[in-house]
């Protein structure tokens, strides 16, 4: 190592080095003695000056004649944060200049890095010009430029590049995009990038140009601007296009305004605001239309076509009250029922096929270590034309869990856990909900059948064609139900859980049986609440019910080493006693409790009814036992089965309420049908999940799902299968069957297609049926929808396109068909996303049933 001595000779050059030494030398220099003699002496004799310098090199060269300083190979320099390294650096005393030159690289403090051929700086290293310039920044984004020019926080790059991909090892390819401008500025204090004479190049070949645009920098993460464009095409809207604009109000809020231009309706204005608090986060996105051609949409009550102004309003809110209670929102309110059908842009919800009501919610939850608190209230809005809106319920519902353990040195012994469960709910909705059965009609306008508008007092609702889906009127029901239970394990390993339980129920039903709706069937009655009374009895009588119930649960695992893996068995064995039915009467009707599906996960469980309207009652024995095998090399195989049996009491699923809950379910006999699950997972590139539930009498298959994935390489598969017999008493006529796949291959590291089919394998069974109108004739796999999609992904780019064929019935005719949708979008790294939709029309098919009118 040399340091710059205080007595140099002003007459000669001097080298300082160790050249007979193979080991890098170093030289470190105080900052001024690379800047003026006098300057270099003052900071030799005082070392405690702020501004020093470091240099590192194999060799330094102080020229008096030529009044330079030389650092040479391997030269680093360090100053102010600022790290600069070549083959050569020059510091030119005269002009107080610095000249770095091969393989030059100046790193700034904030991490951006500088490559150049030769720099000419100043001797702060903050200014100067670059000769064959290119700048890599901290977020991987990169400027190239034959010439650049610093001054400060601005670098000018003359006929320079930029993009966000990776430099290719070929330095002759071009990278995927970027920006080629005759001058490219970049203000690093305004964290802004400037663009004169722009044009965005793929592969080297320009595509678009614009002569000004400026855009943030990558270390801006938000700026009030002008987005992406999206652009937009539906027959009904003709093409159209929006240009968002984006306004950063402050740190924590902003607002994004885009105006569509539409050729056939002319406008359509998306407002989103969104606020960040100290304590929660809301936001709101409204949307709205002065149509100008509502005609091309379908008239009342099939479409939107007499309404001149539509739109639509969303928002969502959650607030942290304290470190245990949040309050909440989630809320759409529209203009008519149609809007997000016609209008499908940039909110996900408008592109989804599926969605049939829109759904608003507002809540208070409360959660600790062992209690949990929930109430909220529910607005409902459908989507359908088939959709009544008296029908639609509105609906508040309180949940509360608490758990208290119990110590057995302070309970008597008892120990164990006791747990309160309470729930209250409310419900109002103007008209009752009817569905037809044996044989189930199709749809009439605003979902009402005539079938049960005509019913008469002296019918039997148990033996009736007809369900009450949803009660018309005033409804309320508060439940709350206490229980314990602790587990044992006995010397022998046997797992025993005692457990007991009190369940209580109050309800009060109030329809109004004289409103009537202004809708009368086919013999020209009005329709009326009053005929709820054939299922759920008087109007304005309060209900209540108590059930008590005991019950023990018994285990015995069974472990086996092998010499391939390691199995355990276990049989299950659980008993629950209660009175049967119940001590007093039962709730009048079944809000909650409409979906029962018997299968492995619901046998052991102490009530297979979902919700809180219906319970098990009388004594019932749940049996059966699972096996798991683990392999050594990994992978296993897990099989299980069991049925239910009903001791003593009223069976309750075979008990039909207004909704005929309970009947076909496979326990609505004293002995259940099986239920069995088979999972089988070899590796990680395999798995397998096969359920299924089996006729006791008969062991003919009442319901069957199988799922498969596989992962092989660059290729991810899966594939999905579902058969249910034919129910006929809760309205499915015919068995239920469908076939799904989906599948993704990486055709290269970047490159990938995707697809997906789905199947209604029921849909022929409905060739022969003798009411409604069908067309053509629907073959075994009748496709339901169909997507296909390919994409291209890199450190810079996202890029896809996706084409999407969905069954559906047209609403206005009720014709079946396909409706067909396309989607692209470019998401470019820091500079923006752009989407392209476009709806391909509906095309009628000849394959299914006309939906009466």
């Amino acid at each position: 190592m040399g340091r710059a001595s205080p007595d140099l000779t002003p007459s000669r050059a001097l080298r300082i080095g160790a050249p007979k030494r193979p080991a890098l030398a170093r030289a470190i220099l105080l900052a001024c003695a690379l800047l003026s003699p006098p300057l270099a002496v003052a900071a030799l004799s005082a070392p405690a000056a702020p501004a020093r310098m470091v240099v590192e090199a194999r060799e330094m060269v102080q020229d008096d004649r030529t009044n330079t300083v030389s650092a040479r190979g391997a030269v680093h320099i360090y100053y102010k944060g600022k790290a600069l390294t070549a083959d050569e650096v020059i510091y030119d005393r005269k002009t107080a200049r610095v000249f770095a030159r091969g393989h030059a690289k100046l790193v700034e403090p904030d991490g951006r890095t500088t490559y150049a051929d030769r720099f000419e700086l100043t001797d702060d290293l903050k200014q100067g010009f670059v000769d064959s310039v290119s700048v890599e920044t901290t977020d991987k984004t990169y400027f190239s430029s034959p010439r650049g020019e610093r001054n400060g926080p601005i670098s000018v790059f003359d006929y320079g590049t930029y993009t966000a991909c990776e430099p290719c090892r070929d330095a002759q390819r071009p990278p995927l995009w970027r920006v080629r401008a005759k001058r490219v500025i970049h203000d690093a204090d305004e964290k802004t990038i400037y663009y004169e004479n722009a044009s965005l190049e793929f592969l080297g070949v320009p595509v678009a140009w614009v002569p000004f645009f400026s855009a943030p920098d990558p270390t801006v993460k938000r700026r009030s601007g002008l987005l992406s464009p999206n652009f937009v095409y539906k027959s009904e809207l003709g093409y159209g296009a929006g240009a968002p604009l984006y306004w950063a109000v402050a740190p924590n809020m902003d607002l994004t305004v885009t105006p569509y231009a539409l050729t056939k309706q002319t406008f359509l204005g998306e407002v989103e605001w969104k606020h960040r608090l100290e304590t929660g986060v809301y936001s709101f996105r409204a949307y709205a239309t002065p149509q100008s051609n509502p005609s091309v949409f379908a008239t009342p009550p099939w479409g939107a076509g007499n309404r001149r102004f539509r739109g639509a309003f969303m928002t969502t809110g959650e607030f942290a009250l304290s470190d245990k209670w949040k309050f909440g929102w989630d809320a759409t309110l529209l203009t008519d029922r149609y809007f997000l059908q016609d209008y499908r842009l940039s909110n996900p919800l408008l592109n989804d096929y599926y969605f049939r009501e829109a759904s608003s919610t507002v809540y208070l939850t409360g959660q600790s270590e062992r209690s949990w608190f929930d109430l909220r209230g529910y607005f409902f809005q459908g989507l359908s034309p088939r959709d009544y809106t008296p029908q639609t319920p509105i609906a508040a519902m309180l949940d509360y869990n608490r758990r208290f353990p119990l110590r057995p040195e302070s309970t008597a012994g008892i120990g164990g856990e006791l747990q309160i469960d309470v729930n209250v709910t409310q419900s109002k909705a103007d008209a009752a909900q009817y569905e037809s059965i044996q044989p189930r009609t199709f749809d009439s306008v605003f979902g009402l059948y005539n079938v049960c508008q005509s019913y008469m007092p002296s019918l039997n609702p148990a033996q009736s064609q007809c369900l009450l889906r949803g009660v018309g009127g005033d409804y309320l029901r508060a439940s709350a139900q206490a229980s314990w239970r602790r587990t044992f394990i006995d010397p022998l390993g046997q797992t025993w859980t005692p457990f007991a339980f009190a369940r209580g129920s109050a309800s009060y039903l109030d329809y109004n049986s004289s409103q009537t709706f202004g809708v009368f069937n086919a013999a020209g009655q009005p329709l009326s609440n009053s005929y709820q009374r054939l299922f759920v009895g008087s109007d304005g009588v309060a209900r209540g019910s108590f059930l008590p119930g005991v019950g023990v649960e018994y285990r015995y695992p069974f472990f086996a080493r092998l010499g391939f893996g390691s199995l355990t068995f276990e049989p299950i064995v659980q008993f629950v006693a209660r009175p049967g039915p119940s001590i007093g009467s039962r709730p009048p009707t079944n809000i909650d409790s409409q979906s029962l599906v018997f299968d492995d996960t619901s046998l052991f469980e102490w009530s297979k009814f979902s919700g809180y309207d219906r319970f098990e009652t009388g004594g019932r024995l749940n049996y059966g036992g699972q096996a798991t095998l683990n392999f050594n090399g990994g992978g296993f195989l897990n099989v299980m089965a069991g049925q239910s049996l009903q001791i003593f009491g009223q069976n309750g699923y075979a008990t039909p309420d207004a909704a005929n809950v309970g009947l076909s379910s496979g326990l609505d006999k004293r002995r259940s049908d099986y239920v069995t699950r088979v999972a089988f997972a070899p590796n990680g590139m395999l798995s397998f999940i096969a359920k299924a539930r089996f006729d006791v009498d008969t062991l003919r298959p009442k319901r069957i799902d199988l799922i498969a994935g596989a992962t092989f390489g660059a290729l991810t598969a899966n594939v999905q299968y579902a058969n249910y017999a034919s129910q006929p008493l809760i309205g499915f006529d015919m068995r239920r069957q469908g076939l799904a796949f989906n599948a993704r291959y990486d055709v290269t590291k970047n490159w990938f297609v995707n697809g997906s089919m789905q199947f209604d394998m029921s849909r022929h069974l409905y060739n022969t049926i003798n009411y409604g109108t069908f067309y053509g004739t629907a073959p075994l796999f009748s496709v339901a929808g169909l997507g296909v999609g390919a994409g291209y992904h890199d450190e810079c780019t996202d890029f896809s396109v996706s084409y999407a064929s969905v069954y559906q019935y047209n609403a206005s005719t009720g014709t079946p068909g396909r409706n067909q949708t396309i989607l692209m979008k470019l998401n470019l790294r820091t500079l923006g996303e752009a989407k392209v939709g476009a709806n391909l029309g509906f095309v009628p098919v000849n394959d299914g049933v006309k939906q009466s009118q």
